[in-house]
Parts: structure tokens; C-alpha cells; sequence
């Protein structure tokens, strides 16, 4: 339910800018106090004052069940490999072993399932985070660059109910953002 301007295309939601990292975190209480709970906050660095204040993560727990997925996958396939592939497929007696010598096949096994957990620990993270993120609506906004360096940016989605200009314009009136502006989709 995007709201259209007068050329036909949606916004995105609106954007505050500000100076400092205090302002930033009032400016969120009182909107989420408002009711908003579609807000992002682009900062540049985490601010651990916004914890209770920010819509849950989507996944929560994704990753270390991800690492867990990896590591299993990992050692169990690296075993089964070895073992068909010593036993089954190519079976060879050395120095009256028998064919499945389980000690032999621990380190290749522990070195597979430490890059399988590291793999997929990050592809899980890569999905959950969104990333690589090529295109995002606030990159069209002039404020934003300056999200990396010295300011402060909380914006409300569009599909919030509290993301109208004016109302925006009245939760922080008082806290003096130095720029208000619409983001367009």
C-alpha cells in the first residue's frame, strides 16, 4: 500500500536527518511510542540505545542452526566419502589395517567440517542480512551519504500508519532534524 506522488511513483516512506546520536534515539522512542513500527535507522556506528526500539530480526536464529547444518554436512559427508571410497569402492589392507580405519579418517573429516560450518555460517548470514544489497530506495535521498560518515537518519515505510509528513513533522518538530525529506520507491 505505497502512497503515490504526482509522477506515478511510490514512496518509500519518510526520512529525518540528524546531527547526533541522542536526538537520533529520541527521535525513535517517539516514534515508536507514536505507534511506528516500520522504522529503519541508518547509522555510523551500532547504537545499542535502540535495542528494544527496532522491529525484531526476521531470523533470529538462523545462522547457528545454518553452522550446525554445515558442520554435519560437512564431517558426515567426509566420512561416508572416506569410508565408500576405502571400504566399497577401492578397498586396499595396509600394514593389517582394517579397511575402515576410523582413526585415519578424523583430521580430514575435522578439517571439512570446520569450512563447511564456516560456509555456510556465512552464506546464512549473507541471506539474512540481504546482502550484497545492490539497491536500496534511500539511496536516492541526499542525506544518506552521509549516514557512513556524521549524521543520523531514522525513516518510516510507507506501509506504517504513522508515516505521514506532517505527523512526522510534529513527533520531531522540537528535536530539530536537519532534514525531512521523502524517499522515494
Amino acid at each position: 500500500m505505497s502512497r503515490a506522488d504526482a509522477s506515478g511513483q511510490g514512496t518509500y516512506g519518510w526520512m529525518a536527518a540528524f546531527h547526533d546520536a541522542p536526538a537520533l534515539v529520541e527521535a525513535v522512542r517517539r516514534l515508536h511510542g507514536a505507534g511506528a513500527r516500520a522504522i529503519e535507522v541508518h547509522t555510523p556506528f551500532a547504537l545499542p540505545e535502540l535495542e528494544g526500539l527496532l522491529p525484531p530480526p526476521r531470523w533470529p536464529r538462523v545462522v547457528p542452526w545454518a553452522a550446525l547444518l554445515g558442520g554435519v554436512c560437512g564431517g558426515g559427508g567426509t566420512l561416508a566419502l572416506q569410508y565408500y571410497s576405502a571400504v566399497i569402492d577401492y578397498p586396499i589392507r595396509v600394514g593389517g589395517r582394517p579397511y575402515a580405519s576410523w582413526p585415519a579418517f578424523i583430521p580430514a573429516a575435522l578439517e571439512m567440517t570446520l569450512l563447511f560450518i564456516a560456509g555456510f555460517a556465512v552464506l546464512a548470514m549473507l541471506i539474512v542480512n540481504r546482502l550484497p544489497r545492490l539497491y536500496h530506495p534511500l539511496f536516492h535521498a541526499r542525506a544518506a551519504e552521509l549516514a557512513t560518515q556524521d549524521a543520523y537518519l531514522v525513516l518510516v515505510r510507507s506501509d506504517d500508519r504513522c508515516c505521514e509528513r506532517a505527523l512526522l513533522n510534529d513527533l520531531l518538530s522540537d528535536l530539530a532534524p536537519f532534514a525531512t525529506v521523502e524517499v522515494p520507491r
